[in-house]
């Protein structure tokens, strides 16, 4: 592309000008002293919005979410996958691969070293940022987890899962949420209570209360 533009600089410029949009301050002024054009192609009437589009992922996101520096997105999937993404770019990053089932949710820790994934194959999963790499499964929901997220310090971790059972096919304890300890996957504490559907929970801003 760079040798057909270097050779023929003016015919690569009207070329850029034909799909600019037709309110574009350089289209009207411009396009008028290109005399070789006898239909002009269909274009927009204003600029779009749109600054990226993040492609890759094989099926439905269900999640996205930026970095605390604004500096990657990550993504999470129906088809199993959490994607990394660069703002400034919007190239793929890393490919978090792991997770069996759809994942539903995925944040960043506050100091954005870490990702934690959601997912329906029951589990929650840490990354490590700047590898990609998974750093540990955190295992003991009964169901499909929906939701995520970090304490404001990032040292305890907080999941959503729905009808949990006690091993019974009709002793459901309705949602629970579970505390998880970063550094080590431990599980912190269980907080049950709520018989009805839970879809997400959030930590207080000092991080000594969660919100079901």
């Amino acid at each position: 592309m760079r040798s057909i533009i270097e050779m023929a600089p003016l015919q690569g410029y009207y070329s850029g000008l034909l799909f600019t949009p037709r309110s574009s301050l350089i289209r009207v002024g411009y396009l008028k002293n290109i005399p070789w054009v006898t239909m002009e192609p269909k274009v927009a009437d204003v600029w779009s919005s749109l600054i990226q589009t993040l492609e890759g992922h094989t099926k439905g996101v269900n999640s996205a979410v930026f970095s605390p520096d604004g500096k990657l997105v990550a993504s999470a999937s129906k088809d199993k996958m959490v994607r990394l993404w660069d703002t400034s770019t919007g190239k793929q990053y890393a490919v978090l691969e792991g997770h069996t089932k759809s994942v539903g949710s995925v944040v960043f820790s506050p100091d954005g070293k870490l990702v934690a994934s959601a997912s329906r194959d029951k589990t929650v999963r840490l990354w490590d940022t700047p590898t990609g790499k998974q750093c540990r499964i955190l295992e003991g929901h009964t169901s499909c987890v929906n939701s995520v997220v970090f304490s404001p310090n990032g040292k305890l971790i907080a999941s959503v899962s729905d009808g949990e059972t006690d091993g019974l096919w009709y002793a459901s304890n309705g949602n629970t949420v579970r505390l998880w300890d970063t550094s080590t996957g431990q599980q912190y504490a269980v907080l049950e209570g709520h018989t009805e559907s839970v879809g997400s929970v959030v930590f207080s801003p000092d991080g000594k209360l969660c919100i079901l």
